[in-house]
């Protein structure tokens, strides 16, 4: 039997969990993107999830037969949400002035840390850019703890996201939110899809100008099957 599929609205955009899914995350600093910039892919995104939800529940997406209807509001969904993840980034690649900078190297250890936690007990790293003011994260949930447990997305990220705020706080002598509220993450469809979603990560650093070469970036990493990043 499939695991509960768990759909939330966290802040403004919709979610799409499942346990054992793969997914290529971002997070940013708070204050890295302004928040009107993006309210027009916003307005769509929200429209689009509202459409989807109104027509089937999460249940009967996973039980239902195919309907073309739904899957088409589906791909167009995904195809808008990718658009605004491109305006997104380079947003953030634009900003050069973050309230904390996360490619020093106390506040990439911090971060490498904390995502590396949960591994084998929760997930599975497949590769990360920690760069300046945010962050690129592919990995794959597992579909249950170690108690049993489902495993979702939302859960691994307040927990990752909070610590690596506490310590940097910490270590930089500041107080108050370090993140953005709204975090993004796509759903690995399958192996071409995540091989993508690993060079779009590790070339991060590249686009944004910060180094010519991939591999000179302390901030990159990749798993197994990746060869020489």
């Amino acid at each position: 039997m499939s695991l509960e599929k768990k759909e939330s609205y966290k802040h403004t955009l919709p979610h799409f969990q499942q346990p054992g899914q793969a997914y290529f995350v971002t997070w940013c600093l708070k204050d890295s993107v302004p928040k009107k910039a993006l309210k027009r892919y916003t307005d769509e995104l929200v429209l689009l999830g509202d459409a989807i939800s109104n027509r089937v529940s999460s249940r009967q997406l996973e039980i239902a037969a195919p309907n073309p209807d739904i899957e088409k509001l589906r791909m167009q969904y995904y195809s808008l949400r990718k658009k605004y993840i491109k305006a997104y980034d380079d947003l953030l690649d634009a900003e050069r002035s973050p309230i904390v900078n996360l490619s020093k190297p106390g506040s990439t250890k911090i971060i490498i840390e904390a995502i590396q936690f949960w591994e084998g007990k929760k997930l599975l790293n497949r590769a990360w850019s920690i760069m300046p003011n945010h962050v690129h994260w592919v990995l794959q949930l597992l579909e249950k703890d170690e108690e049993g447990k489902p495993v979702y997305l939302q859960d691994i990220l307040q927990s990752v996201k909070r610590h690596i705020a506490n310590q940097i706080n910490k270590a930089e002598g500041r107080v108050g939110n370090l993140w953005q509220k709204e975090s993004f993450d796509t759903t690995i469809r399958d192996e071409k899809h995540l091989y993508f979603a690993i060079e779009y990560t590790l070339n991060n650093p590249v686009l944004a100008g910060l180094v010519k070469d991939r591999r000179d970036w302390p901030g990159n990493w990749c798993g197994i099957g990746c060869g020489d990043l």
